[in-house]
């Protein structure tokens, strides 16, 4: 029965490694640089633009992460035994050209490397968006951008209500709502952001209390204006 050094000294026979240096010229060249460490290791610091794919997640996440199999890929963990694994795994599933960087992380930031502290979830985010966490096309890079998003609503009515819902409780960081309307019995049939209780309040205030109440993450600016060619540039 093999041991865990076997195992080790095994895979680090089938692939490449290079240490901190050698992969910096690489990623500067262009190749991808792929983090397996693990999400509390990653909170703690990472190289900018790195790709992160925890060990335990990679062969199920990274056919859609990294789609092209012939482009350079660096692999790197804290020290360079799981980075080793990963490459190993990574070749076996038909990637060309990949490198495990030994020494990972750590030497890299010993060294004095750039390395900075990544944009992370909240645990309570992490909660909130789990659903969206476990899609391969959105993961938590893609929550993070969805976080940082703008978007603009022509109107809190019949179409604007579900728009605004759905863009909120997806977490779009800052939503916009455009209408100079008031809220009236007749509208609530449809128009689902508000209430019997906002009757006569301004569109733009009670999609803006629903909003909120639904997802606090959510920053919603608020025109209570007609848009027009005079004022939409503003």
């Amino acid at each position: 029965m093999p041991t865990f050094r076997d195992l080790l000294r095994e895979a680090k026979a089938e692939i490449r490694e290079t240490d901190p240096a050698g992969a910096a010229t690489m990623l500067a060249e262009g190749a991808v640089l792929l983090d397996v460490r693990e999400p509390d290791e990653f909170e703690q610091g990472a190289v900018p633009g790195s790709v992160h794919i925890p060990r335990g997640n990679l062969e199920p996440n990274v056919e859609n992460r990294l789609p092209e199999k012939d482009a350079p890929v660096v692999v790197m963990c804290a020290g360079g035994v799981r980075s080793a694994f990963a490459a190993q795994t990574l070749q076996e599933m038909g990637y060309s050209d990949v490198v495990s960087m030994d020494g990972g992380f750590n030497q890299w930031k010993d060294e004095g490397r750039n390395w900075a502290l990544p944009v992370t979830l909240t645990p309570e985010q992490r909660n909130r968006y789990h659903r969206h966490l476990l899609l391969p096309e959105v993961g938590v890079e893609g929550q993070i951008e969805l976080l940082d998003a703008k978007v603009l609503c022509l109107g809190a009515g019949g179409l604007g209500s579900p728009a605004a819902l759905y863009l909120a409780a997806a977490g779009v960081g800052t939503v916009g709502i455009v209408d100079m309307d008031v809220v009236d019995a007749s509208n609530l049939q449809r128009q689902i952001l508000h209430n019997l209780d906002r009757v006569g309040e301004r569109k733009v205030d009670s999609a803006k209390k629903t909003l909120n109440a639904l997802n606090p993450d959510v920053n919603v600016v608020t025109y209570d204006v007609r848009l027009g060619a005079d004022n939409i540039v503003d």
